[in-house]
């Protein structure tokens, strides 16, 4: 970690300026999943440029290296804040929660919810994917095939449904997911132009997002009410917010809060772990020797079905899981806001630039990782990982700000993956995982694979 207050930040360097025309510029920036390859291999890996005069836009600087991306997400006094335009449209869109606020509203809800969030607190109410993941496989015909992405999604869906709203949320996909896409996409895309309509116009698009997102909102409060008003619903994961307080003022979350916190943790709670459980399903497929020994370990376990406690015996599992999103990180991007001049991997970055960290791009750098597109569950036995820089594998970001919720998706993923595994053999159709990067990083289109149950 840089300390800032200790660092000449006045005497360092600018970045190097990137030397793409600007219309390969804006191209790579609106590929938040290997634009910032195509700006590292350009400019290194420290790089500036800009987009739109500063009062349309701010300047950009693409960090692609460990160091960068650790001197960006270790700060802890706000001077590298999380208020980029991404964030501050997601926060009018679908409101305040812990992934978009700023510095000092950030700590106090961080506090708060934290404690759900622990390895033994999430035991409690990540129970339900083996359960998912069982129901799903239950309908699959031997020799049959099917799509991986879709597969997952449903899984994940009713696993998370249940954790976090007490419902099979299979029955209200079109009315939350759906809905839900409108109102992101609409924010992503409005951060990212360099020039849009002011927020007052009207647009079609604009209408669509805001009953969209209210929607959506209404039906997580309707939950938080209810079970507000009946502490025995089976909602775990509400139950647990509804009961959270700040530890240093006592101060509990409202229902809106609550509302807004289970909006965004569905979302790309469920986005993130269907494409890892999709993208480790598929590598499988593509590799039956790593198939093969994934599915020995879990035959370990005998035929009943898999529980969080289960999970410390699936280190093979989670090996699988943990170069799964190394190739196909949650989050390909992300992006911080410097609030005062600031020192990143020895240049100076000046107040108002919009850092964008490219975690995809360092976990596929050759000269981090030997065979960087391999796909190779070993990188990450005991051995393998103990000499290895912390910041060159960073799938759930890391700092203060990584994510919370980090501890219930390896739970989740490791339980599918598992489960999975035990019902069916996989073969993957296609030699190639399409990504897209809306927000997240997803398929970009089905993921065929033929099934032979086992």
């Amino acid at each position: 970690m840089v300390d800032q207050s200790s660092v000449d930040v006045a005497s360092l360097p600018l970045p190097p300026v990137n030397p793409l025309p600007r219309k390969e510029r804006l191209a790579a920036c609106r590929s938040f999943h290997t634009g910032t390859d195509v700006l590292r291999d350009a400019g290194g890996p420290v790089t500036r440029f800009t987009l739109a005069p500063k009062w349309l836009m701010p300047p950009l600087v693409v960090v692609t290296s460990p160091q960068g991306i650790r001197d960006t997400v270790t700060c802890h006094d706000g001077s590298i804040d999380k208020t980029s335009d991404v964030s501050r449209e997601l926060e009018r869109i679908i409101g305040a929660n812990l992934f978009v606020v700023a510095h000092e509203q950030w700590k106090p809800r961080r506090r708060t919810i934290q404690p759900v969030f622990t390895r033994q607190s999430v035991a409690a109410f990540g129970g339900h994917m083996s359960d998912a993941a069982e129901s799903v496989c239950g309908a699959w015909e031997d020799g049959a095939e099917v799509d991986l992405d879709a597969a997952a999604r449903r899984i994940t869906m009713r696993a998370l449904g249940h954790s976090v709203f007490g419902l099979d949320l299979t029955d209200h996909a079109e009315s939350i997911d759906a809905p839900m896409r409108v109102a992101v996409t609409y924010a992503v895309s409005r951060a990212i132009s360099p020039v849009s309509l002011p927020r007052w116009v009207p647009t079609r698009a604009r209408r669509r997002a805001y009953e969209a997102a209210a929607t959506i909102r209404e039906f997580a409060l309707g939950v938080v009410r209810a079970c507000r008003a009946d502490p025995d619903i089976d909602a775990p994961l509400v139950q647990q917010l509804i009961a959270a307080s700040d530890p240093d003022t006592g101060k509990p979350l409202s229902d809106l809060d609550i509302a807004n916190e289970l909006l965004i943790f569905m979302f790309a709670g469920q986005d993130t772990t269907a494409t890892t459980i999709a993208y480790a399903l598929w590598a499988l497929g593509r590799n039956p020797d790593i198939q093969d020994r994934l599915v020995e370990e879990v035959s370990q376990l005998g035929d009943r079905a898999l529980t969080p406690a289960d999970v410390p015996q699936l280190g093979y599992t989670i090996q699988v899981l943990k170069e799964s999103m190394r190739l196909c990180p949650p989050g390909a991007t992300g992006s911080r806001m410097a609030t005062r001049d600031v020192a990143v991997a020895g240049y100076r970055i000046p107040a108002g630039t919009m850092i964008v960290m490219g975690r995809m791009s360092v976990h596929r750098d050759p000269a981090l990782w030997d065979h960087p597109l391999v796909f190779d569950p070993d990188r990450f036995t005991e051995e393998n990982s103990r000499h290895r820089d912390r910041w060159q594998y960073i799938p759930f970001g890391g700092g203060p700000r990584g994510c919370v919720g980090d501890h219930f998706a390896m739970l989740e993923a490791t339980l599918a993956l598992a489960t999975i595994v035990r019902h069916a053999e996989i073969h993957s159709v296609d030699d190639d995982f399409p990504m897209v990067a809306p927000f997240t990083l997803v398929a970009g289109g089905p993921i065929r694979a033929r099934i032979t149950l086992r």
